[in-house]
């Protein structure tokens, strides 16, 4: 299972970033592999529009099953990612991406 992170770094000890489609970078860790990769997404910080949906394409290319965020997608994007099967966990502001994930492993994060 390949699970997103929205973050605000590059690493398992950076913040959750709280942003979904204005989010600075997502970390996708493939479980299956024990393998962690980075997309940048700070061209969308600059958008006016369409930040959200964008970046749900985003995901989807990276055949994503999981997202874990802070305060979870808009409307348009959460259309997207549900469309796509794609489940999305939110609540995870204060912690870092690693507690996020043990958070998330444990049932701890709401299903958005």
């Amino acid at each position: 299972m390949k699970i997103a992170f929205s973050a605000k770094g590059k690493g398992w000890e950076d913040p959750i970033d709280p942003r979904f489609g204005r989010s600075a970078y997502f970390l996708l860790y493939d479980e299956e592999n024990d393998k962690l990769s980075i997309i940048d997404n700070r061209d969308a910080e600059n958008e006016a529009h369409g930040a959200g949906p964008r970046t749900a394409q985003r995901l989807l290319d990276e055949k994503v099953s999981v997202l874990i965020t802070g305060n979870g997608p808009g409307g348009n994007a959460a259309g997207v990612l549900s469309r796509a099967g794609i489940k999305v966990y939110a609540g995870a502001v204060s912690m870092n991406i690693r507690e996020a994930y043990e958070a998330f492993r444990s049932g701890k994060l709401p299903l958005f």
